[in-house]
């Protein structure tokens, strides 16, 4: 019993072109050169088109992937060059920061807005690819007293006992700085996570409530003055 052969969506199209090409091969000609039925062969000249069609679509999906994968080699390595130039500087980066970029590089590269979305799925990928973790910053930090909090957590209800709720109010000083960076930031690994310097400016703000919170004071901010 004769063996015949399964052909892929390729060699179909081989044969659809040399039966056209020239004076063409004939059906028993295709059937001895593909080793398959004199069948099979009219069944594939039948459905030519369709098979013209499924080769093109397949060949155009290649190309679009091949730019996808190139496009998308050249984002990775710009983004990565980017992020460590800016961690070299003690710069805090976020996942929307890197998203943002990887945006704007594409772009750059010809992408149309809107086509690389950098998605977190994307931005998984990246930190995956270049084992970068997301970690505090070293920075100063302060402690209260736990003795100083416990002491007053008991003397503090005997002093409001006699007063309802919406008469006891509290005030708290607390410092804006609206130039301040994060103080988390993507890092590479043994990477020390230090930041730079941080920005000092800030504005004052004191913020005042009653316990209700039916009562919130407008807040007072203290800013540097200006010789006018």
């Amino acid at each position: 019993m004769a063996t015949h052969n399964f052909l892929t969506l390729d060699k179909k199209i081989e044969l659809i072109n040399d039966s056209a090409n020239g004076a063409g091969l004939s059906q028993r000609e295709l059937s001895t050169k593909y080793n398959i039925s004199k069948g099979a062969v009219y069944n594939i000249l039948q459905r030519q088109e369709e098979y013209k069609c499924d080769f093109q679509t397949n060949s155009n999906k290649g190309v679009k992937r091949k730019l996808q994968d190139d496009s998308g080699r050249k984002i990775d390595e710009a983004v990565f060059s980017w992020f460590t130039q800016q961690r070299s500087k003690n710069i805090p980066l976020s996942g929307p920061l890197i998203q943002e970029k990887a945006r704007e590089f594409a772009e750059g590269f010809g992408c149309s807005p809107g086509t690389f979305k950098a998605s977190n799925g994307w931005l998984d990928k990246f930190k995956n690819r270049h084992c970068i973790t997301f970690r505090s910053i070293s920075g100063e930090s302060a402690q209260v007293d736990p003795a100083t909090v416990e002491e007053w957590k008991k003397r503090l209800p005997a002093l409001i006992n006699s007063y309802a709720e919406n008469d006891v109010y509290n005030a708290a000083e607390t410092g804006l700085f609206f130039k301040l960076l994060p103080d988390r930031s993507m890092v590479l690994p043994k990477e020390s996570c230090n930041g730079g310097k941080q920005s000092k400016e800030r504005y004052t703000v004191l913020l005042c409530a009653n316990w209700s919170g039916t009562h919130k004071l407008k807040p007072l901010v203290i800013g540097k003055s200006k010789a006018w």
